[in-house]
């Protein structure tokens, strides 16, 4: 009895043990998460120096790239502008809170919120002191001049403070490798003339430019380097597109997205344009301005824009 009584005891004690260690091990599972949630670090951008905490749960995205890359990433968000959102991301008219228009933000709204983070890009540039009264504001605009650069540290970034590093890195890869099959097939001897369509107008834009992607990154020769960089474009007549007699013209249509519906294969392919190679061997693209017009920058904007160049060559 003595030996029975002897070896309960022991496997008392030893389940005790297990239970206090199993009790410990929680509080310290416990405090690591804790931990991770409220690790804070710099964020240098464009707009100066923001401090930043992992895991932020109210987070405001006014940039159509970030969030572009944040759904790609299965991060929520909880307000966006309700207006100027791409088609594709539609969705998060019904799942988030409007935070005003994407020059004019609702500061009412947003510091009603309490949010723990807002993303901003060009068009929010002189809201950024008011913003970041209200929470830390971080500066996510692409750098055109520097694209895939930008883009990256942008996407990096944002893995980073959502504790998505691995993700990103693996979309990141995924976009890299379809860009190398891009410039392996873009013909190194034709060239290629950028121009956005708008209001019975166009513009254009060459290599460093907001579309100049095609030119600095996916490797299509420009007709003319010397085009002027600015966010409108150089405007231009139809008569210089018919000198600059481009291979390949790629169109952006504006008022499929911010104006009276898409009309820009019938400003474009007039009667001076049709007498370019673009026109004549079926050469002029038509691009998605969700992607291109709307949120260029973001992961899977980035992407079908590669998609979109590499079928439009031939």
């Amino acid at each position: 009895m003595k030996k029975l009584s002897l070896l309960l005891l022991v496997a008392m004690l030893a389940v005790v043990a297990v239970a206090c260690g199993s009790v410990k091990e929680k509080e310290e599972s416990g405090t690591k998460k804790e931990s991770a949630k409220s690790e804070e670090f710099t964020v240098k951008h464009q707009l100066g120096e923001t401090k930043v905490k992992t895991n932020p749960k109210k987070v405001v995205v006014f940039d159509m790239g970030a969030l572009d890359t944040l759904d790609k990433l299965g991060v929520k968000v909880a307000a966006v502008p309700h207006d100027g959102l791409p088609k594709y991301l539609s969705k998060y008219k019904g799942t988030t809170e409007n935070a005003g228009g994407l020059k004019e933000p609702d500061f009412e709204k947003i510091n009603e919120m309490a949010p723990d983070l807002i993303l901003i890009s060009g068009r929010q540039t002189e809201a950024y002191k008011e913003l970041s009264a209200i929470a830390p504001t971080v500066y996510v605009g692409v750098d055109t001049a520097n694209y895939m650069e930008s883009f990256k540290e942008n996407v990096t970034l944002l893995g980073k403070i959502f504790d998505k590093k691995d993700e990103a890195v693996k979309e990141l890869a995924r976009v890299d490798e379809n860009i190398n099959a891009l410039k392996e097939k873009a013909p190194k001897d034709k060239t290629g003339l950028i121009v956005l369509a708008s209001g019975g107008k166009v513009s254009a834009y060459g290599p460093d430019s907001r579309f100049g992607i095609i030119h600095d990154v996916f490797g299509v020769p420009a007709v003319d380097d010397k085009l002027e960089v600015s966010t409108h474009g150089q405007s231009i007549s139809f008569e210089y597109i018919a000198e600059k007699n481009p291979d390949y013209l790629f169109v952006v249509d504006r008022d499929a997205v911010a104006g009276d519906g898409a009309a820009a294969k019938k400003t474009v392919e007039n009667d001076i344009v049709k007498n370019t190679k673009a026109f004549k061997e079926g050469n002029i693209i038509y691009l998605d301005p969700n992607y291109w017009y709307l949120s260029g920058g973001g992961l899977e904007s980035v992407d079908e824009m590669v998609k979109e160049v590499s079928k439009g060559l031939k």
